[in-house]
């Protein structure tokens, strides 16, 4: 097997504001041609990690390199071979989608032979050949999302940055964006994505899950599914509220979780869990619609390594 080729590095990356320490001792590695994913909530710390691998805000500690750069020593070279999505839309509303990629090829030097090529390419990849010139503030929330891929790419970035590319769009727009992100893995372009959506997760090569400024745990999908302790009972009790709180107390019981109207319970063992979780509910005369054995998501294992960091 061959050695990886390290296209991200970094090394105890800390970021701090004022008081709050936004990035705290940050260690990442990431191969080239992956589809990464930095995964966690509001606040975890994901744009300032990203920010600081892009070369655009220094850490307070540690050390990163992208393709090969220092970040705090050769910014330039860096911003020379990344592509960098911003969460909120930051192209021109009152230009064109056609005028918006023109100037970001001037903004990249672009030359002008290339650029015709480039463009109409760009146009018919990101699906918006036939409203090149619609203004982009007149543009869908959707589109406008692929705009600023389009524009990211003008260049030919070999590693692109996205953060939360795919917020505040519905989701059908979700999926033709993460069909166009696709098709660039395929191509062998290195993807950073941060997310809060954990099904977007699920299309990640590898992922770090990053909470209060430090990543958790950091594998494949299918490996942090894994981590998981004990298995996975779901339910649907008419009074969701009460059966949560009974179950928590039950000794073979490690952990309950509540999924919309589902609750999620996790147990050591199959057999004596669905026994004693069946046995409480039919005492308290709670009634149960609905009991299965299932494999835990994304989202339950994401909830669960946090809270068995809490404790």
């Amino acid at each position: 097997m061959t050695e990886k080729e390290w296209v991200i590095e970094a090394e105890g990356l800390t970021r701090r504001f004022k008081k709050v320490t936004a990035v705290d001792g940050l260690d990442l590695r990431v191969a080239r041609g992956e589809i990464f994913g930095l995964l966690g909530p509001d606040g975890a710390g994901k744009t300032t990690t990203i920010r600081m691998l892009c070369a655009i805000m220094d850490p307070d500690a540690g050390a990163a390199r992208v393709a090969g750069f220092d970040t705090v020593r050769q910014p330039e070279e860096i911003k020379k071979r990344i592509g960098y999505m911003a969460q909120q839309f930051s192209l021109y509303g009152d230009l064109t989608v056609l005028e918006n990629l023109v100037f970001f090829a001037d903004i990249f030097g672009v030359g002008r032979e290339e650029r015709k090529e480039r463009i109409a390419a760009l146009l018919a990849f990101a699906r918006l050949t036939e409203f090149q010139d619609r203004r982009a503030a007149h543009l869908s929330g959707g589109m406008q999302k692929k705009l600023a891929l389009a524009c990211t790419l003008i260049h030919r970035p070999e590693v692109i940055f996205l953060d939360e590319p795919t917020t505040g769009v519905d989701p059908v727009s979700r999926r033709e964006f993460w069909d166009i992100l696709t098709e660039l893995h395929l191509e062998g372009v290195t993807l950073f994505v941060s997310t809060p959506y954990m099904d977007e997760a699920e299309r990640c090569s590898r992922i770090a899950l990053m909470f209060e400024g430090q990543v958790i745990v950091c594998d494949s999908p299918e490996h942090i599914r894994g981590l998981v302790e004990g298995k996975l009972l779901e339910l649907r009790p008419d009074r969701l509220r009460d059966a949560s709180h009974l179950l928590q107390a039950l000794p073979q019981v490690l952990e309950v979780q509540v999924y919309g109207d589902l609750l999620h319970v996790f147990v050591r063992d199959v057999d004596a869990g669905r026994a004693a979780v069946e046995t409480a509910l039919g005492q308290a005369g709670i009634r149960v619609e609905a009991l299965r054995l299932t494999r835990p998501r994304m989202e339950q294992a994401f909830i669960s390594l946090i809270r068995r960091r809490q404790k």
